[in-house]
């Protein structure tokens, strides 16, 4: 249950669900490209997460980025949320 209040926290404070697919080459391998997903909460239009795994990436892993694909998809915004105080049940 932690889980969800700290996504719904970040929901509300205009984070969102940054998903990337990020090709590389393997590194003994430079003609194979291979896939790796990678996902996150994130802020746009900056995606301050997203930039720096992409620079631990470059400093870290050997396999040479050849492109990147992603997506940020704001799943509620500030302004949508709102308290409810009561709740009527019919039959």
């Amino acid at each position: 249950m932690g889980r969800t209040c700290e996504e719904t926290e970040l929901m509300l404070k205009g984070y969102g669900l940054t998903t990337s697919e990020i090709l590389y080459r393997l590194p003994d391998y430079r003609n194979v490209l291979n896939s790796f997903v990678w996902q996150a909460w994130d802020l746009a239009p900056d995606h301050p997460k997203l930039m720096g795994f992409l620079e631990f990436w470059k400093k870290s892993i050997e396999g040479p980025l050849h492109s990147i694909r992603f997506t940020h998809r704001k799943l509620i915004r500030p302004g949508e949320w709102r308290n409810v105080a009561g709740e009527f049940v019919l039959h």
